[in-house]
């Protein structure tokens, strides 16, 4: 495989994406046609732009690629993915999660707060935007933290770190144990239309726990999580933004409790969303089979009668997102004894195939995943909207959803390995990513005048 880099120089040459399969999550539809790509927007589209051999006439003026009947659909939005810099350039760069996102037909990024240092002060929410604006051609957000050094003692000032380009507030993967601060930081949030984005987790009872509390933990000789440590925060967190009203995201709901705590919110017309890992949708607790530690994850891989329910939650619409969880450990953090390994796996390229599986078992729709791989979490965040309007910005993924392929860590973009897909047989390829009409990563040779 190789890579077409992201070309700064000069405007996009126009770009008709002919023979497509479209799919526009937004409007949960899809049909055969075509779509023309002008000054980085969508300038057309339509099913008369499907056959490559009537539209000859256009060659001439624009760079016309047949996609084949692949699937052509708005590019995926990720809201939860570690990116080390600054501090943590060893586990993960800019331009290297850029270069595996694009790989996944990823286009947009919100990057987690807890760096070195935090991303706590207006002063270093402009660094991370000068260097993805240097180092990447990905739109790259990041969120800042919610409590000054993800303490959990002192709020941030948001106003100020929303006016800098902060998209989103919380402490990463911890939680606030201190409901006064989480109520008036909620309150502040509120007042400057700001959204606050926790990870819910009772510190005390996850307490050494490695995994899901269950039977397999205990044949297995470890600590367990209860995913009461999960609702009980969520809850909480629920009855104060019921008390504020200001608006809320779950970063990362586990099981089917949490799912139904969120149904419920909804209903109830509070301004709630809610992400999901794409592990938790695709495997379970079972996977960890014998101590395998790129499957120490947290929130921890729950059961299947949980994973089940999440997906039964994606499908009905509770859930708004789909998130990578994209967490890059060295080998030195993760080729440990289970107990003793860091948490977390990448998945910026693996999540758009992994979901796929969804697809292909029949469990959900494919404009459903897209849905919540685009158009969901771009909603949630308030950012650009992610479809196929015309006049929408043209951030695309082209992909094969059928391409059988095998992960090979060795050749993935993240300067980690720790996948927990290391070997898995997947089905459904990107073969293109364009951000802003532009492309940032093709397959050599995949599509007729690429």
């Amino acid at each position: 495989m190789s890579e077409r880099e992201f070309d700064r120089a000069g405007p996009p040459q126009p770009v008709l994406l002919a023979n497509a399969r479209l799919v526009d999550p937004q409007e949960r539809r899809e049909f055969h046609g075509g779509l023309i790509v002008k000054d980085g927007l969508i300038a057309e589209i339509g099913a008369h732009l499907a056959t490559v051999s009537s539209l000859d006439d256009m060659r001439e003026k624009m760079r016309v690629i047949d996609c084949l009947g692949h699937v052509v659909a708005p590019g995926l939005v990720d809201l939860q993915a570690f990116i080390g810099e600054p501090g943590a350039e060893h586990r993960e760069t800019l331009s290297s999660a850029s270069r595996a996102a694009a790989a996944g037909g990823v286009t947009t990024l919100v990057c987690r707060p807890d760096t070195h240092p935090v991303i706590d002060d207006p002063a270093i929410v402009d660094f991370v935007l000068r260097r993805a604006r240097a180092a990447s051609a990905l739109r790259i957000h990041p969120s800042a933290a919610l409590t000054k050094g993800l303490a959990g003692r002192e709020m941030t000032e948001i106003g100020l770190l929303k006016e800098a380009g902060a998209v989103v507030f919380g402490d990463g993967h911890k939680s606030i144990m201190n409901s006064q601060l989480m109520r008036r930081a909620l309150l502040y949030a509120r007042d400057r239309d700001a959204i606050v984005s926790h990870f819910t987790q009772d510190e005390t009872l996850a307490a050494e726990g490695v995994m899901n509390e269950g039977e397999f933990a205990s044949r297995l000789g470890l600590s367990g999580v209860p995913k009461v440590a999960e609702t009980l925060v969520l809850m909480r967190d629920l009855a104060l933004v019921r008390l504020t009203g200001a608006r809320y995201h779950a970063a990362l709901i586990s099981c089917a409790e949490s799912l139904e705590a969120i149904r419920a919110a909804k209903s109830e017309g509070l301004r709630v969303t809610c992400g999901v890992s794409i592990n938790h949708l695709t495997l379970n607790e079972s996977d960890v089979g014998d101590y395998r530690t790129f499957f120490k994850l947290s929130p921890p891989l729950r059961s299947e009668t949980d994973r089940r329910a999440l997906v039964e939650g994606l499908s009905d619409g509770v859930i708004d997102a789909i998130v990578s969880d994209h967490d890059p450990q060295d080998v030195e953090t993760k080729r440990q004894p289970f107990a003793e390994s860091a948490d977390g796996a990448i998945g910026l390229e693996t999540m758009l195939a992994a979901g796929l599986r969804l697809v292909h078992s029949g469990e959900i729709a494919l404009p459903c995943l897209l849905a919540a791989l685009s158009s969901g979490p771009a909603n949630a965040f308030r950012l650009p909207p992610a479809n196929l309007a015309v006049g929408s910005c043209a951030d695309l993924v082209v992909f094969d959803p059928d391409e059988p392929w095998i992960v090979d860590p060795s050749t993935l973009h993240s300067l980690c390995k720790n996948t927990p897909f290391d070997e898995a047989r997947l089905q459904g390829r990107v073969l293109a990513t364009l951000v802003g009409g532009e492309f940032v990563n093709a397959v050599a040779s995949s599509l007729p005048g690429l």
